[in-house]
């Protein structure tokens, strides 16, 4: 069983809608005048190494040490005080400091930790322990305990306990005894402690510093508004994109004269009968334009045909960052049974979708060949960015560049050989391979991106002509 081809007038619409957001084939190209800059240099350098690479060339010394030149800059740049990047300044003196290190090291766990050592604490002072126990010092030294565990005051708790464990009423082998003794000698509360102690430290200050700078801390009130700022761009921006796939729907129905052949369904969730991998993988879908599928007898239900997937984002740079979960998800589809019906759950009612329209999504090795856009009410970039995000931070990030940068930030004059190691990794190891590829997944996603504005207006023009 095989999928029918999409309808002429969808293949007429996908090929004439605007494409504002494309790049050129190349990053020289894009980059010009501007090909001086370290990131636009360095995705010049990457790309021509991809290309090479993909001819079997071999290593050329020339393209070697511009990639070296260029990277050097970037990380210097990155270095700069006033206008430099504050996630790599803390990377690098996490690398550079050991009481830095030790702080991130344990910075990483201390969310489990406050969780282990507010158990115990609640264990022997929770307010319904403190309400049993009868007025006077020991049911206020209970109180202080909790309230230092709140308050997350380390130190504190830690002489409180102690003192709390002196106290002839707990001394002996009591559960409370027992209690104090379990919170005493919990690892966690030696990391916390050690952790506000070194949070007084000068050079562990500047690093809490440079990472306050890239924005507001997980889980505050700001972090909380920032969240319901994007949140709301992004419904917006799948509104529009709504919309315009039912404005394709409604041209459709009225070019093959019927009525509620082609319909629109959002938030398409996978179901988890499709045999392939979902881990990592886009499981639900913004937008999605189906068709009716032919009837096959009287009993059985209607079932449709994917003919477009359309994903709503609110930047342009999102659409690159999502690019890979979205391949994933596509071959999540394709790994359908052409002989098998599936049920998708959307935000307008259950779905029967055929096996053989979602085998039909799989994707070539050279390229995105299914009916996907990425939909976007951003203006164009006259300037797009030529290294992506990922890729500059991984870069970045590398410890070639990490060493690097630690004998720049020191003061001395490091030669660039030291980030070769970066190079050959970049040209070899599977790891890097997103980097390498980079611009060729942008032009990719940039070819399937279209304006929101750009596709419903399209849609009005190909069905006068029609």
């Amino acid at each position: 069983m095989s999928a029918p081809p999409l309808p002429s007038l969808l293949v007429s619409l996908l090929r004439d809608v605007p494409r504002r957001y494309r790049v050129p084939a190349t990053p020289a190209e894009a980059a010009s005048p501007d090909a001086t800059r370290p990131a636009a240099a360095l995705a010049i350098a990457i790309e021509q190494a991809r290309i090479a690479a993909r001819a079997g060339d071999p290593p050329d010394a020339e393209r070697e040490q511009r990639f070296l030149a260029a990277l050097a800059r970037l990380i210097q740049d990155a270095l700069h005080p006033g206008r430099g990047d504050p996630v790599f300044q803390a990377m690098v003196l996490r690398h550079r400091i050991p009481v830095v290190r030790e702080f991130a090291s344990l910075s990483a766990q201390a969310a489990s930790d406050r969780r282990a050592i507010r158990q115990a604490v609640n264990a022997i002072a929770h307010p319904a322990r403190q309400e049993r126990t009868p007025p006077g010092p020991l049911r206020d030294t209970l109180a202080q305990v909790q309230a230092l565990a709140s308050a997350a005051a380390w130190p504190a708790l830690k002489d409180a306990l102690q003192a709390l464990a002196r106290r002839p009423e707990v001394a002996g082998q009591t559960p409370l005894a027992r209690g104090v003794a379990r919170a005493l000698d919990a690892a966690a509360l030696t990391r916390l402690t050690r952790l506000a102690v070194l949070g007084t430290d000068p050079e562990v200050q500047t690093y809490q510093a440079l990472w306050a700078r890239n924005g507001p801390r997980s889980g505050s009130q700001a972090a909380a508004a920032q969240g319901r700022t994007t949140r709301a761009r992004g419904e917006a921006v799948e509104a529009l994109t709504t919309q315009a796939l039912q404005a394709v729907a409604q041209r459709l129905d009225a070019a093959e004269n019927a009525t509620g052949a082609y319909r629109v369904v959002t938030a398409m969730h996978v179901p988890p009968s499709l045999p392939g991998n979902a881990d990592t993988a886009k499981t639900e879908w913004d937008a999605v334009l189906l068709r009716r599928a032919p009837a096959t007898g009287h009993t059985a239900p209607v079932a449709w045909d994917v003919c477009l997937l359309a994903e709503a984002k609110a930047s342009v740079d999102a659409a690159t960052t999502d690019f890979p979960r979205l391949t994933r998800g596509l071959r999540l589809l394709a790994s359908a049974d052409a002989h098998a019906d599936y049920r998708f759950q959307t935000r307008e009612g259950a779905v029967t979708l055929r096996g053989a329209s979602l085998a039909a999504l799989g994707m070539p090795d050279d390229g995105l060949a299914a009916p996907i856009l990425y939909c976007c009410d951003a203006p164009a970039d006259s300037a797009p960015r030529l290294l992506g995000a990922a890729s500059r931070m991984q870069l970045l990030s590398a410890p070639a560049s990490l060493a690097y940068a630690s004998r720049l930030a020191e003061g001395q004059t490091p030669d660039t050989d030291m980030l070769r190691d970066v190079w050959t990794q970049l040209r070899s190891s599977a790891a890097w391979r997103g980097v390498l590829q980079q611009y060729a997944v942008l032009r990719t996603v940039r070819e399937h991106m279209v304006h929101v504005g750009d596709l419903a207006d399209c849609a009005a023009e190909v069905a006068r002509r029609s």
